[in-house]
Order: C-alpha cells, then structure tokens, then sequence
C-alpha cells in the first residue's frame, strides 16, 4: 500500500493527513475546493526557485543583459524616442518598416545564438580526461537545445521574412502587401515567442532536447520541469506568425502584381518567395500540430508518443520532420533568390537560363516533401523506404545544381564588379557545392548508418545553413540596405565580415568533418579520448574568427551610419540594377509608386532605362493607403502572456489572457477607420523633390 503523502510544507514528524484510499472523512473529502489556493491559481508553479540564482554563468548573464537593457530603455526615455518609435515602428503597417524590424530582430537573435555556439566550442575544446570543463552537463544540453531552436526560427526565419516583406511589393510593384494589419501582427506573434525563448534564459530553463524535442526524451516523464513547455509554446507563438506571413506573401504575390508582369516576368527572388510561401502554408500547420499533440501528452496526460497505451514516438519524428525538411528549402530558396539578383545585377547581364531557373525552383519546392525520411534512415523502416527516400534526397540535388551552372554562366562574359553582395555570392558558391556533396553522401543510406547523429552531421547542415542561408542573407542585407536607408554600408568593413566569416566557416566546421569521419557523436559535453582535443581547438579557433566577423558587420553599421552623408545614395539606382524597386527613391515613400507601372520585361528597371524612361511630372492624385495599428502588438503580447502562463501552469492568468485575446481580436473587427488618403499635393511635393534630386546629380 504507498503510504499516506505529507503535503509540501509538512515535517515528516507531523501526522500523516487521512487518505482517501483509508475511508477519509466525507466533510474533509468535499471540503477540500474550498481550499483551492488564490496564489496557485495566479502563479502556478512559478517560485522563487526559478530563478538561477545558484547558477554563476546564468547569473552573471543575468546582470549583463539587465544592466544592458536598463541603458537602452534610459536612452531611448532620455532622447525621448519613444513616441517615435510607437508611432512610426511598433504600430507601423508600412510593408518597408515591417521588413526593417523582423532583420533587427534576426541580428538581436544571431547574438545569443552565436553565444551559446561560443560556450558549447569551448566547452568542447576544453573538456577532456580528469577536466570537466565549466558547463554541467544539464546547462550544456539546454545550451545546444537553445541554439538550434534561435538559430532556426529566431535568426533565419526573420531574416528571410524581413527580406521578403521589405522587397516583394516593391519588385512587383505594389503599394503594401495584400493584409497590411496581419502584417503587423505577424512580426510582433514572431516576437512574442522570441520573448518566451529568452524568458527561459532567467526564469526557470530551457529544454535539454536537442532543437526537436525528440520523446520520450520530451514526454512529461523524462522532462517533467518547465523546458519543453518553453519550446512548445515559444514555437506555438512564433509558428502562428510565420504561417500567417506565408497567407499574406503569397496573397500579395499572386493578386497584386503591376499590369503585365505575368508569372513568367516576375524577378527570381519573387518567385523564390512564392516557393517559399508555398511551402510555409503546407508545412507550418503541421509543426503546429505536432507540438499540440505533444502538448496534449504533457498537460492532459494523452499518449500520442509515448511508448505505452498505443502512443507511437515515431510517428512525432515522421511528423516533425515533415515540416523539417521543408523547413530547410523554406531558408534556402529566397537565399537562391538573393544570389540571382546579385550575380545579374552586378554581372551587368540578363540571369542566363531565366526560364530553367524558374523551373528548378518550382522542382524544389514539389520534392521537398518527398525526402523527409532521410533525417532517420537508422529507425528501421526497412530497405525499400530507405532506398526510395535515398534515390529523391539525390534527385532534389540536381535542380540546384542547375541553377549553379545558370549563376555560372551568367557570370562567364560579363563585367563582374567585385562589391560586397557578389563577394558573399561566390563565397556561398564555393562553400554551398562543399555541403551539397556531403548531404549527397548523407543520402546513401549505408553510409549514413556510420555517419548519422556524428559530427560529420552537424558539419554538414552548418555547411548548407551558413554558406547558403546565412551568406544569402548577408548579401541581400548590404544589396538592399541602401533602399531602405538611402545611404550604403561601408565596403571595407562590409569585407572584413566577409572574409571573417568565410575563413572562420571552414577552420570552424571542417574539423567537424574529420570527426565526423572518426565516429564522434554530437551533443557530447566531455571527452576521455585527448587526442581529438586538438580539433575541438581548431573548431573553437574558427568559431572566434566567426565572431570577429559578426563584430566587423556591427561596426560596419555603425560607421556607415557616421559616414551616411559621404556614403548617401541619391538616385535610388546605387548599383545599376535590373528590377523594379530600383525605379524608387532610396528609401522610397509610403506609397512606394506614384502611379502603377506597366511592366513590359521580367528586368522591368532595366528595360525602362534602356528606352529612356522620364519620370511623370503631372497628374497625381491622392493615394489610398492603410492606417497604422496598435492592435497587432496588443493581441501578441496577451498571447505571448497565455503562452507564458500555461508554461507555468497560472491557469488564471491563462484564461484571462486567453478571453482578452480574443475580445481584442474581436473588438478590432469593429474598427473600420482603417484607412486615409495621402493628398495629392503630398504626393507631387514628394516626386518634385525627387526630380531635383536626380537632376542636381545627373
């Protein structure tokens, strides 16, 4: 019989309360909701002891990150910005201010991101034989959980959000995407679970799942404290955002378009971010799912992915990877956009094969859900699923090798100017062949035995995320920057990034391979073997180069700020490029076009140069336009609050947060003020003076 339980607070030495079990009084049995506890209700399980206050690293963390945020709330409350900043960023609907923020919000993420890669490549490179290094082995598993899961979501997720959203209207020619308001709304729900994420890092902690919560390992059993409700609801949050994004691009996409610009005269990076959209509407509801059925296991003791009562753990890997995969493609595909754009802009050329680019990305896009399998061809589900799973992971590889030999070509012949965007292209294409051969290798299902959940693993996806994603972004950041601030970055410093990164890539993660190849497993916090210390060195030695690149990419923003006025871009045209957001003022107005382009050639910019285009001087009228907001940010910050009391189970303040939600959502329905008209005398104003500017300068 398992003995009558000591309520908490209770000295073993009290007397034991009567068990139901042994015939409990009647009165003390119905009596016992009158003593439902107030602060149970609003604060859950939430104490003091969240707080690492035993933890030095957490702790000192802690005070940085304070002091840190202390300062800049002082600044801004000091040089009174923030009005400013409510006004014209935080409630912005403006298509160009939501793209701004979701990169500040990708570089803010790549900081602690890149940290926790820092920590783990010390840890690594020190920790061998007698010496345990300085993480415990619980804080080094949350560290790699935590930089998986920023580094996926909250650094490359907002970066190519932030890119399409600043750049697709104005490549098509519209005046603001298709839902402005769920614009907003959008970027601060990808917030939210960004706050919820790092809220971990302070208030309790983090999964130690790795960045898929794999169960059991995830199952209430083995991880009954707080982590992986961080992680579901973190990515409940911020998945929402996102698969409400991908509605809104593909809707802008598909109805708003200038007059003639048909499907096949879209530019690469607007088709590369239909793609993308496409594949964010298929895939996200499934993560969404899958971690509501997770979440189902966790808090009403439902058995999806447990190994008993007919739960399965398999069918959550099959699952997860399914949005996984696509995952990868959703990252790389706006990448492959980028390096179009950038090889024809600043090759001087048309992009040769323009059609068969077209073509390969659409390939992508429909095998990019016929490959998931090969995340875990070591589960057992036999020789004939590996090998079909195998034969398309090799099948997808040629349509990106297609579009390799098109940026090729395109270069072969042409005058290449050597600025920064194309130094970060022909670094991706050196560095992304490297990491597409690997997973080549990876897709053989016999070598894969040796070599899945090794180090060799973790090389490779580092080399397809930093060397395409990550250098796709660079180069789009610097191609666009003076678009969106009418001034360029600073080239010297925009190279040092370059070379940093591009030298700390390979001193960082080829060792990896080698170790990969020696049969080292990922996720290890200590080695006994000394003489693989010499290669976590070299690793960590890269790791710091990678840092001093990130570094110069931070002082490179705040030079060119300095120097903004010598680096000033007038004409809206800085590179001479081809598409149709150079036609625009830098940065353009609200409006982006005073009237609608007719688009008669997929280089649209390029073809209105080469006929002369003049700029019309008369006939505006005013423009209807959207109004700003503040209900985005409210409905996110009621449900980042839900996410954050469910986490803790303050099942009050969830279900207050949660009937707010929905009355705020509801009560935004009723506002029909939404719109206003820049007059027509702002509009012609607007274009005088970009007239004169482009007359006093040529």
């Amino acid at each position: 019989m398992v003995p009558p339980q000591h309520p908490r607070g209770c000295r073993s030495d009290d007397p034991p309360l009567p068990d139901s079990r042994n015939n409990a009084p009647a009165a003390l049995v119905t009596t016992m909701p009158e003593h439902l506890d107030l602060a149970k209700l609003i604060f859950g399980r939430l104490t003091w002891e969240a707080i690492p206050f035993h933890e030095p690293i957490l702790l000192a963390t802690f005070l940085v990150v304070a002091a840190g945020g202390l300062a800049l709330v002082g600044a801004l409350t000091y040089f009174r910005v923030w009005g400013y900043l409510w006004h014209e960023w935080f409630t912005s609907i403006d298509h160009k201010k939501i793209g701004v923020m979701y990169v500040v919000l990708g570089i803010v993420m790549l900081l602690r991101g890149f940290a926790d890669a820092i920590m783990m490549r010390l840890q690594q490179s020190i920790s061998f034989g007698d010496s345990l290094g300085y993480l415990p082995p619980h804080h080094y598993d949350q560290i790699f959980t935590a930089h998986g899961v920023i580094m996926i979501f909250f650094v490359a997720m907002p970066l190519v959000t932030g890119l399409m959203n600043f750049v697709v209207p104005l490549q098509i020619g519209a005046r603001d995407v298709a839902f402005p308001f769920l614009n907003n709304f959008s970027f601060w729900m990808t917030v939210g679970g960004a706050v919820l994420v790092m809220m971990s890092l302070f208030v309790g902690e983090f999964a130690r799942t790795g960045w898929l919560a794999y169960p059991p390992l995830s199952g209430i059993l083995q991880s009954p404290d707080v982590g992986v409700d961080y992680y579901i609801w973190g990515l409940q949050v911020a998945g929402l955002g996102t698969l409400l994004s991908g509605i809104n691009l593909l809707v802008t996409i598909v109805k708003m378009r200038a007059p003639g610009m048909t499907m096949m005269k879209m530019p690469v990076f607007t088709w590369t971010a239909l793609c993308t959209n496409v594949l964010i509407i298929a895939a996200f509801p499934v993560l969404t799912a899958v971690l509501a059925l997770l979440a189902l296991d966790r808090y009403a003791g439902f058995n999806f992915f447990t190994s008993d009562l007919g739960g399965n753990a398999m069918m959550y890997i099959n699952l997860i990877w399914i949005w996984g995969h696509p995952e990868v493609y959703i990252l790389i595909l706006p990448a492959f956009g980028i390096f179009s754009e950038v090889v024809s802009t600043f090759c001087g050329k048309r992009l040769f094969g323009y059609a068969s680019m077209v073509y390969a990305t659409v390939v992508i896009t429909v095998l990019s859900y016929l490959v998931w399998l090969h995340h875990f061809f070591t589960m057992g589900s036999g020789a004939s699923v590996n090998s079909f799973f195998g034969i398309t992971t090799m099948i997808i590889s040629i349509p990106t090798g297609a579009k390799m030999f098109n940026w090729l070509f395109t270069m072969y012949h042409g005058r290449i100017r050597f600025e920064v965007p194309m130094l970060w292209t022909i670094g991706f294409m050196v560095t992304f062949v490297i990491g597409g051969m690997t997973g080549v290798l990876l897709a053989v299902p016999p070598a894969d035995f040796s070599l899945h959940n090794s180090l060799f693993l973790i090389a490779h996806f580092h080399n397809v995320i930093i060397g395409g994603v990550l250098f796709g972004m660079m180069a789009g950041i610097t191609y666009w920057f003076p678009k969106a601030f009418g001034y360029r970055l600073d080239p010297f410093w925009g190279k040092c990034s370059f070379w940093f990164w591009l030298v700390g890539f390979y001193v960082a993660f080829m060792p990896l391979y080698v170790l990969g190849l020696m049969g080292i497993t990922r996720r290890m916090s200590h080695f006994e073997d000394a003489s693989l210390q010499i290669w976590f060195q070299l690793a960590a030695f890269g790791a710091l180069l990678i840092a001093l690149g990130i570094g110069s990419f931070l002082i490179q923003l705040v030079v060119s700020f300095r120097r903004r006025e010598s680096l000033r871009d007038t004409t809206g045209d800085p590179w001479d490029g081809r598409t149709l957001e150079w036609s625009t003022s830098s940065p353009p107005p609200a409006y982006n076009f005073a009237f609608t382009p007719v688009i008669h050639d997929n280089d649209a910019w390029w073809q209105m140069k080469s006929l002369q285009y003049q700029r019309p001087q008369q006939g505006f009228i005013p423009i209807h336009m959207p109004k700003n907001t503040a209900a985005g940010i409210i409905i996110a910050g009621l449900s980042t609050l839900f996410g954050f009391a469910m986490i803790w189970h303050m099942w009050l303040i969830a279900v207050v947060s949660f009937v707010a939600t929905l009355v705020v959502a509801i009560g935004h329905t009723f506002n029909y003020k939404r719109d206003y008209y820049i007059p027509a005398d702002v509009v012609v104003r607007t274009e005088a003076e970009r007239s004169r500017l482009l007359a006093s300068h040529g």
